[in-house]
């Protein structure tokens, strides 16, 4: 149950930088994420993490290039 408290409340925050998820929204993506990931097991976990890391940079070089 903790797990699915944590997963709504970063699905939450998330759904503030995303446009089209609201706060609703993102708090169920989080609840089913942490479900997912929960299933996928450790090498499953280190995987998303790493991913969302690599999008998180992704994300902010696409940001720095569109402010220049």
């Amino acid at each position: 149950m903790i797990g699915k408290v944590i997963g709504a409340i970063a699905g939450k925050r998330v759904s503030s930088d995303v446009s089209g998820v609201g706060g609703t929204g993102g708090a169920l993506l989080g609840v089913g994420a942490a479900t997912i990931l929960r299933r996928l097991g450790p090498v499953g976990m280190v995987a998303a993490a790493v991913g969302g890391y690599a999008l998180k940079k992704h994300l902010e070089k696409r940001e720095a290039d569109r402010l220049r």
